[in-house]
């Protein structure tokens, strides 16, 4: 089963999908989308994401975004998707309504995996079950409507999010911080390196930020720094055919020998052995 709302003319899309592995393909836009994976099987299920194996248990929502590349060649369940792209519904220009970046979305920590129990579960349930009702009335508000119920769902796995993520012992003005930071890392990784580069963008001192962080999971703001930075190396080496040169030249490195340098501290392997491992 799957649905889509495309409108061609502004290239909007959304759509659903109850084996998005199969149906994956039917979808257009489909690399430039943001995307909720959702285990509503009875056993968990294994997909890949940026080259690193994640296995959702039943009833567990991730989320991803076009920065990460997803295979689902070890996904042997079928797994239900909810997908959208900026044209559709644009988590940046909405940030003041559902505050999810830096927390479900273009975060650099973790993947984010919210789990679906009890009322929780009834809710994401029925919104969903509202979705595919909504897909049975084409008329001239439907696009209208289903983003009211994206916003809905947005919000609600937010909220989920936030009490059981390691951002819960923060309060809202800290988390607030962290989300912010988060989303900057991943819009400005390549040409901001320092602490101080991102305090100056969040009002903040570059302690104060170290301070936080620590409180939040012991990693430095610098080192999420450059944790995003040699992930996106990665991400080049494994997905693309760009050679070491090109790749160090479009994170900002302006000599290779550095690039390799930094690559080689962060994971033990020079580009080229990390390239000859996968």
């Amino acid at each position: 089963m799957r649905f889509k709302f495309y409108d061609a003319t502004l290239g909007s899309l959304f759509g659903i999908s109850d084996n998005f592995k199969e149906d994956e393909e039917h979808f257009p836009l489909v690399d430039s989308t943001i995307k909720f994976l959702w285990n509503r099987n009875k056993a968990p299920l294994d997909i890949v994401i940026d080259n690193v194996h994640a296995s959702l248990l039943p009833n567990q929502i991730i989320t991803t975004t076009y920065l990460q590349h997803v295979s689902f060649k070890s996904t042997n369940l079928p797994i239900t998707a909810i997908l959208f792209n900026r044209e559709f519904y644009c988590i940046v220009d909405h940030d003041s309504e559902v505050s999810c970046n830096g927390i479900l979305f273009f975060g650099t920590q973790h993947l984010p995996v919210v789990s679906l129990q009890d009322k929780n579960l009834q809710r994401f349930n029925l919104l969903y079950d509202i979705f595919l009702e909504e897909f049975g009335t084409p008329d001239t508000i439907q696009g209208d409507m289903l983003q009211m119920l994206l916003k809905r769902f947005i919000i609600l796995a937010t909220r989920l999010a936030k009490e059981q993520l390691e951002v819960k012992k923060l309060d809202n003005a800290q988390i607030e911080v962290i989300r912010k930071f988060n989303y900057l890392v991943d819009m400005h990784y390549k040409e901001k390196r320092k602490v101080a580069d991102y305090a100056e963008l969040l009002f903040k001192s570059p302690k104060t930020l170290s301070n936080l962080f620590a409180i939040y999971n012991q990693k430095s703001p610098q080192k999420i720094i450059l944790e995003r930075l040699v992930l996106e190396a990665k991400r080049l080496i494994h997905f693309t055919d760009k050679q070491n040169q090109e790749i160090a030249f479009e994170l900002g490195f302006n000599d290779p020998a550095h690039f390799s340098r930094f690559f080689k501290k962060m994971t033990t392997k020079s580009p080229s052995q990390y390239r000859e491992s996968i």
